[in-house]
């Protein structure tokens, strides 16, 4: 027991005596040098130039289409580093062959193995002035960096192996070009453009930040240390966006073919949603140097004199003001009028042979004199008898419309919309203003801006804000959700509304309409043309035109409104010049894949009242087996009447009634076979030792032998159609 005690003793005075007390003075020393004086030692470190906090980039969070279809996202990509001083003599040169031949093989091939082991012994070079951050390889991927840290020595880690990877994020577009302009990016030394600019605070995240040291003075170069104060960067939000993957495919490849076709500027298409205002495709496609780029999103940004497009505010205007009607008449003086000392000519030959013309043929022949006259005549005078404002009426029902306004879409660099106010000298208003307003000159307007009055008419005067972004998602819940916008309840009475509607589909339907020659029979569309020379000069020898811009802005279908779409070609240089040989095309070709491809365009067949049935669309004149004929109307439920005895029958339709008769044959005469099939015309023939030759396909139409012939075993002949 003596020596158990005496042993006890012992244990307790070397815990109490000396390894509780080392511990304690650790620990107060710990926390004296990195709390206490924490901050002392820091800045002193700071200093001297060898420690320095560095902030780490947080991973970008991601676009996606309304689908969850990635449209950009980050990807990590390393810069792998080597510390040749890091590793222990021991474990260097217990490594280096194994990690010469993983190199040289592998990574550098330039060096035999021989080479590279020769190559990391110099490195190991004890001398002063050597590097202990040797690049070993630059955008390195994930799993190749993976690879790489396996390689003997490096899978020791940083501090013990001296591996050193950098991890950076590259921004990639899985879709490629699709909508490039729109998602934009932020990149350094350029211009932040696009969603990635106007979100890049939810999509950047929280930086982390990491203590750094310096390992070479002579070529600065820093390494992280092993701090326990590091903070874990955040990675940033997902923006969600309302682009349709599909839709905005369609509408890239369509303006590109227009482009090539015409060999044009610039171009623009947009397709918006007319029910919420969502954006669902935004294409813009520019000429530089030969090649073909989303080098500007034009449709938002590039605001220009719109043309014939205009007319449809300047015919609502009047409707608005009670000023016309659709049937009165306006003298187009075949085709050219004088404004003050500017003459102002219509661009369609047909109107050179006509003296006068309706408010409505003025409107869908897209008569520049016949519009310009129109609203000159109700508007160009104060004194008239339904206006006392003049000017300022029209100009106010353009604001009414919205047209003076930017549409506030989330990404920056919308173009600033141009409506003169009445009478100012300081916009330069003139005798001729208002006419040349009335066609879509003296005025500005992004094809973004135009769109929305048009989308605004198909959605029967609600004004949607047009917007790009419908959520913010973090780690795939939604944070923030961005509803469809009323920007007004109403831009223009019902009335007028369903007026000028009528004028749209009108342009398409009608004969005599600029958009006649893009019509088709598988769905109704309505739109307007637009022709505007660009880069012109008047002058006393008239005008000198640098080039012309076609658009086309309508909806589809026309019954019911579903997108709205707007189509514009800047300086066209061969095919043709006019909205509805340049621009309308495209628009077509885009209405034409989004009605084959989205359901919702289509009509459910059994949506309507059940057809009554005709004479044209029911069977008649088949011949077949009268236990068929039973079995199929049964199955199709249309109701018949007659039930024959024999076993064929003959369908034959009756105003809407489908009667089945009796076809007899005799066992003893040739049968008549016309109107049967070919397998029951050999059936019933040859069961009566008739020979059957036919010649053609389909139901027999003649026969060789006439029906109630004796049967003396002879051959008979049958066509077929």
């Amino acid at each position: 027991m003596d020596v158990k005690n005496e042993v006890l003793y012992r244990v307790y005075f070397l815990l109490f005596g000396l390894v509780i007390p080392v511990a304690v003075l650790l620990v107060y020393r710990s926390i004296t040098i990195g709390i206490v004086e924490g901050e002392e030692w820091r800045n002193r470190a700071l200093l001297e130039n060898v420690i320095k906090e560095r902030t780490i980039e947080a991973e970008r969070g991601n676009i996606l289409a309304e689908d969850g279809s990635l449209l950009a996202t980050s990807v990590p990509i390393f810069d792998l580093y080597f510390d040749p001083y890091a590793p222990s003599d021991e474990d260097f040169l217990a490594n280096v062959d194994s990690l010469a031949v993983s190199m040289a093989r592998y990574v550098d091939n330039s060096y035999t193995v021989g080479g590279y082991r020769k190559y990391l012994m110099e490195l190991r070079d004890t001398a002063i002035n050597r590097s202990r951050h040797v690049l070993i390889k630059r955008k390195v991927s994930y799993n190749e960096k993976r690879f790489i840290q396996q390689f003997p020595l490096f899978n020791l880690g940083q501090f013990r192996g001296g591996f050193i990877p950098e991890k950076r994020s590259e921004r990639v577009r899985p879709f490629g070009l699709l909508a490039r302009r729109t998602i934009g990016w932020v990149l350094d030394g350029a211009t932040p453009i696009g969603l990635e600019s106007s979100f890049d605070e939810e999509l950047g995240g929280e930086p982390g930040k990491v203590m750094m040291i310096n390992v070479d003075r002579r070529r600065d170069l820093w390494k992280p240390m092993d701090d326990l104060t590091a903070v874990e960067p955040q990675i940033g939000d997902d923006v969600v966006t309302t682009l349709n993957i599909n839709i905005q495919d369609i509408a890239e490849e369509a303006l590109l073919r227009g482009m090539q076709k015409h060999d044009a500027q610039w171009g623009t298409a947009i397709v918006m949603e007319v029910k919420t205002g969502a954006i669902r495709a935004i294409a813009n496609i520019g000429r530089n140097n030969g090649s073909w780029l989303e080098d500007y999103n034009y449709g938002i940004g590039k605001s220009t004199e719109p043309g014939s497009t205009f007319k449809l505010a300047s015919m609502m205007a009047m409707l608005e003001d009670g000023f016309v009607k659709l049937t009165d008449s306006v003298d187009i003086e075949n085709g050219q009028t004088q404004f003050y000392d500017v003459t102002m000519d219509d661009s369609s030959p047909i109107s050179y042979r006509l003296d006068s013309i309706s408010a409505y043929d003025a409107f869908i022949m897209s008569s520049n004199v016949g519009m310009a006259k129109l609203v000159n005549k109700h508007y160009g005078e104060k004194t008239s008898a339904n206006n006392k404002l003049g000017a300022e009426a029209f100009i106010n029902r353009m604001k009414q419309f919205n047209l003076h306004l930017p549409t506030g879409i989330e990404i920056e660099g919308e173009g600033k919309p141009l409506i003169k106010e009445a009478y100012s000298t300081e916009d330069y208003w003139s005798g001729i203003t208002l006419p040349w307003m009335a066609i879509g000159y003296e005025t500005r307007l992004t094809p973004l801006q135009m769109l929305s009055f048009y989308n605004a008419v198909a959605n029967n005067g609600r004004l949607m804000k047009p917007y790009l972004v419908q959520e913010i998602r973090r780690f795939g819940e939604p944070v923030e959700h961005f509803r469809p916008t009323v920007a007004k309840k109403k831009i223009a009475e019902p009335e007028t509304i369903s007026t000028v509607r009528k004028l749209l589909e009108g342009v398409i339907e009608e004969d005599r309409g600029t958009g006649h020659d893009l019509r088709t029979d598988r769905y109704r569309f309505a739109g307007k043309t637009g022709t505007a020379q660009v880069d012109y000069e008047r002058g006393s020898r008239g005008t000198r035109v640098g080039g012309h811009q076609a658009s086309f802005a309508g909806y589809f279908p026309a019954e019911d409104p579903q997108y709205s779409c707007i189509v514009v070609i800047n300086k066209p240089r061969q095919g043709g010049i006019y909205g509805g040989d340049v621009a309308g095309p495209v628009f077509r070709e885009i209405a034409d894949q989004c009605f084959y491809s989205l359901m919702e365009l289509h009509r459910p067949m059994n949506a309507g009242p059940k057809p009554v049935y005709t004479t044209a669309t029911l069977p008649s004149g088949d011949i077949g087996r009268a236990t068929d004929f039973h079995r199929i109307l049964d199955q199709l439920d249309i109701q018949f009447y007659g039930d024959p005895a024999t076993e064929l029958g003959v369908l034959s339709a009756k105003s809407d009634s489908l009667m089945l008769y009796r076809r007899t044959i005799l066992d003893d005469q040739v049968p008549n076979v016309v109107g049967l099939g070919l397998r029951d015309a050999l059936y019933v023939l040859e069961n009566r030792k008739l020979k059957v030759e036919f010649n053609g396909v389909g139901k027999v139409v003649k026969q060789s032998i006439l029906p109630g012939t004796a049967l003396r075993g002879q051959t008979i002949w049958l066509a077929l159609e």
